[in-house]
Formats: structure tokens, sequence, C-alpha cells
């Protein structure tokens, strides 16, 4: 355990520095220069400039396929892109969980009017909403009250402060929790957090404090994550706690990966327990499901 825990050091550290020093996304003329992906309603996807149109078609000039002809009763959706996001020819879809890991959150902030649902393991559920481009809430609960229990909910304030665009943010907030059913005096977490690095590619630090029944936690809980993307549809993952106890200290370590599945995020990985009071070596399943909503379609021009 201890040497799998070095390598992971490393790995974050090697990623961290490449982040600071290295410039993630040449600010050219090219960048700002906007095409559209047309999809069709027999599922076809196509990317593009809009060289003419009319009221029945319009003609898309593409980079593989040259210029097609497309009849707007054809089409289902189109969009405008950045053309940053075109990696040879290829279209880079959004990040649909930019703002955070598998759980844990980063510096990022939803932009306003974007949202998305969460569901961790079938049984939590959240949503979350940007109020403005720094502020955002979200709504969490494991809905145990199908089965007769008492059910615990949150809330999820954040604000997010970009220091240097797309390479240096500052986030807070606090998961506020309580349970339904019982008389709880609450639970939750408040938290700081820094991220190094783009929406795709980071290192986050991170340090909160815990509280239950009324009481904070005596020792702070750290974080230390990171998110690398690997093609058009894939991350690489890793989201770590260093939780404070009593006697001691308890660490998660999560390593695993996204994949983007018609804008909906699949997030899978292996959570594995470690520290001093961890006898055996074990490895728990971890499945996510995240569903973006709020970002509208462009019109043509």
């Amino acid at each position: 355990m201890k040497h799998f825990l070095k390598i992971l050091l490393v790995s974050l550290g090697a990623l961290l520095l490449q982040t600071i020093t290295h410039q993630v996304w040449a600010q050219t003329a090219s960048d700002t220069t906007l095409v559209y992906r047309v999809e069709t309603t027999d599922g076809n996807e196509y990317l593009g400039k809009i060289a003419t149109q009319d009221a029945t078609a319009i003609q898309l000039k593409t980079e593989k396929l040259g210029t097609i002809r497309l009849l707007r009763q054809d089409i289902k959706t189109i969009t405008a892109v950045n053309a940053k996001n075109l990696k040879n020819g290829t279209y880079w879809f959004e990040n649909p969980q930019s703002t955070r890991y598998f759980f844990s959150p980063n510096g990022y902030g939803l932009r306003a009017g974007e949202g998305y649902y969460q569901n961790i393991m079938v049984v939590v559920n959240q949503v979350s909403v940007g109020i403005t481009d720094n502020v955002s809430i979200g709504l969490g609960t494991v809905p145990l009250f199908l089965f007769g229990e008492s059910t615990p909910v949150w809330l999820l304030p954040k604000v997010s402060f970009p220091v240097v665009k797309d390479k240096f943010n500052l986030g807070a907030g606090a998961l506020v929790g309580s349970v339904l059913g019982e008389e709880s005096e609450g639970f939750g977490i408040v938290y700081g957090i820094s991220t190094f690095g783009s929406r795709d590619k980071n290192v986050s630090l991170g340090l909160g404090y815990g509280y239950a029944a009324g009481d904070w936690g005596r020792t702070p809980t750290f974080t230390l994550s990171g998110m690398l993307r690997t093609g058009n549809r894939g991350y690489l993952l890793t989201e770590n706690y260093l939780i404070g106890t009593g006697d001691g200290s308890i660490g998660l370590i999560t390593l695993g990966g996204r994949r983007i599945i018609k804008k909906v995020g699949l997030d899978f990985g292996l959570v594995f327990p470690a520290g001093s009071d961890v006898d055996t070596f074990i490895a728990i399943p971890f499945l996510g499901l995240t569903v973006p909503f709020g970002q509208k379609a462009a019109k043509l021009p």
C-alpha cells in the first residue's frame, strides 16, 4: 500500500507540474471561430461551417466530406461549437461534469443556467444548477423513504473565483444536511479548494471541516484529485481523501475514468481504503452517471 501511495503522489505531482507550466489551450484567433455541429434525425452528426442556406436546406462545408446539403426537415439539432474543441476534424465533447471529479468538487463552477443530474451507485441522487457564473446550488438525497426509513437530504451551495482564466480557480462551499423523519442536529462539511489547470486537465487541492450532531471535527479532511482528458470522449480521474480521526487518519484512494456517451457522463472506478486501521487490501467499485441540462442549441445565422 505504501508503494501504491508513492506512485499515486508522483503521478499527481507530474500532472500538477504540467498543468502549471504548460498552456493547455493556445490562444489564437481560431479559438473564437465558430463552427456548427449538426445532428440529423437518423442519428448522424456533421461538423462544419454553413456555406449557404435557404428555406429548405443548408450547405455545410465539412473537413472530411467536403460541402454537403442537409434538408431542414432532416435536422434534429444545430449547435454552435468553438473551434478549439475540434481536434483533427473530430469534435471533443464538453465535459458533462467539469466542476467535480467522482464526487468531490473542484475550483470551477457551473455557468449561469447550466445544470446536471448525478446518480451514484443507484441510491445517491443530486441536482445542481448555476445561478450565476460564480454561484451554484445543489440538492441531494438518498430516497430511503421508499423503504419506510428516514431519508437524508442535503444542500450544496458553492462559489468559485477564476484567478487566471482556464488555469487557476478557487472555490468554496458546503454540504449542509439533515435526516428527514428523525430529530437530527444535522451533518455536513465546509470546504475550500484550489484548482490548477483547465476544465479538461487539472489538479485540485482541498481542505474541509466536517460536523455532525452539533459538533465540529477537530481535524481537517484533505483532498487531492486530478482529471486528465484522453480523447474526444474519455477522461482519467482520481479522487483521494485523508480524513482525520481521533486516533489517526483514514485514507480513501479512488482511481478510474469517465466516458461521454451522447453527452451523458459515465464515471467508473475503484475505491481503495488505506490507513493504519485497514488490515486488508480491498477495492470497492464505484459507478456514477451525470446528465447535463440547460445548454441550448444555437440558432442558424
